[in-house]
């Protein structure tokens, strides 16, 4: 259940402020309330979980002079501003200023209960969206899958939550595996568009007149709503772009070209072409093409993400242990150095597999690192990127890693790691400064 919000009551007026209280009160609302404005300021933050109600004329800080302070903590906080007889084009001048509403004294209790639910939604909203950027930013809830501070992914946390604020048609693009419907979900969730229906299409699985029918209809008696009326206001997904007949690519661009701005359903393309010299460029029609690619996202392989490989390889193997109820695998210098060297042709995705199957090994005792990524490739041998790396690489994302899982596996103890690891103190804190580690993520 959702936590009520509050309702910060500012007035002069004693009996103003809690007859308005009780009200809302009796509503379902959690309320402040304060006799100055100056009081007021003092509680409401970026971060207020609800609405300000305030009269305008109040000795000291007017509400004036208080909305503006308001707008300075935080430009989205609703504020209704309460008005006496005469005094509507003050409350006019208000409203343009950023006042959510106003309502003139004597004011029917119905009308402030309607008011305070909208702003109250509208706050909902807003602090919601709020907390979704932050867990992008964090990298939690949703976003966890995104693992990882290499500098490509960085850049791609940055474009998700950029491009997820604007309201144009997204191309995602990148080689299987990598995540691209993940992201495509995240571009949803930290827009503006989240609260609204998000339908996902997977254009290479469906035949012509199947796909034909659940995007534009019509629909048949068991068939369900076409996903672009679905979809109306919200986020429509369409897997494997490139699998679009010719003539539903023309359907296609006709919907899009009908929508107005900003478009009435925001359609985000995701181009899976594994192909040898074909891009999505080359296989849709230009005019589509350039519709869809208004704004594009390239998921990084996962060869390019560096010690994210090692990082992804613990959390997976711990998950896949806690599952099979067994003590997840350590790895050693010799196979960490092999898992950020092989090529991932099938990127997160085969690593969730090898992760998985390194848990099953290490349960029965036997098999290797090495094995598994074999028994991947067709070579005789493991396969390893051609890019070079300097040891020093390796030597980092190793000790990095045995730091990392050592601290979880005790729950931050800094004494019990330093006598694990065989370190000192300082030395310990030197490594933590430098691979970016919190003693205060581990604490349980």
């Amino acid at each position: 259940m959702a936590q009520a919000m509050k309702i910060a009551i500012v007035d002069d007026e004693k009996d103003m402020r809690q007859s308005i209280s009780q009200w809302l009160a009796l509503s379902g609302y959690d309320t402040e309330t304060y006799a100055s404005a100056e009081d007021a300021l003092k509680g409401l933050t970026p971060d207020y979980p609800g609405i300000v109600v305030s009269d305008i004329k109040m000795p000291g800080m007017d509400g004036m002079q208080f909305l503006k302070k308001i707008k300075g903590v935080d430009s989205t906080l609703p504020v209704i501003m309460i008005t006496g007889h005469g005094d509507v084009p003050m409350a006019v001048e208000a409203m343009r200023i950023g006042a959510y509403d106003f309502l003139e004294k004597p004011f029917n209790p119905d009308r402030m209960t309607e008011l305070a639910k909208k702003a109250t939604h509208a706050r909902r909203l807003t602090l919601d969206n709020r907390a979704l950027r932050r867990e992008l930013s964090e990298g939690t809830a949703i976003i966890s899958k995104l693992i990882g501070g290499s500098p490509v992914m960085e850049r791609l946390k940055e474009d998700i939550l950029d491009l997820g604020q604007a309201d144009g048609h997204v191309l995602i693009e990148g080689e299987t595996g990598t995540g691209k419907t993940l992201v495509a979900h995240a571009l949803h969730a930290v827009g503006a568009r989240a609260n609204k229906k998000f339908v996902l299409i997977a254009c290479g699985a469906l035949d012509e007149e199947a796909l034909q029918r659940r995007l534009f209809g019509p629909a048949g008696q068991d068939d369900p709503i076409p996903a672009m009326e679905e979809a109306r206001g919200g986020t429509l997904v369409l897997e494997d772009i490139e699998a679009l007949a010719p003539s539903l690519q023309a359907r296609l661009l006709t919907a899009l070209n009908e929508q107005g701005t900003p478009a009435e359903t925001r359609v985000v393309a995701i181009c899976n072409l594994q192909d040898e010299g074909k891009t999505c460029e080359s296989v849709l029609r230009a005019d589509l093409f350039y519709r869809l690619a208004a704004l594009r996202v390239t998921v990084p392989p996962l060869r390019q993400r560096g010690e994210d490989i090692l990082t992804l390889f613990t959390r997976l193997s711990e998950q896949f242990a806690d599952e099979y109820g067994c003590p997840a695998p350590e790895l050693s210098a010799q196979e960490a150095a092999q898992l950020l060297q092989a090529p991932w042709p099938g990127n997160v995705r085969q690593l969730i597999n090898v992760a998985e199957r390194a848990v099953l090994q290490n349960r029965r005792g036997t098999g290797t690192i090495a094995s598994l990524l074999m028994a991947d490739n067709a070579e005789s041998e493991p396969a390893m990127t051609t890019e070079g790396k300097p040891l020093k690489e390796f030597v980092e994302a190793f000790e990095r890693m045995l730091i990392d899982n050592t601290m979880r596996r005790h729950k931050g103890s800094i004494v019990a790691v330093m006598d694990e690891l065989c370190l000192p103190r300082r030395t310990l804190n030197e490594k933590m400064a430098k691979y970016t580690l919190q003693r205060s993520d581990y604490l349980s």
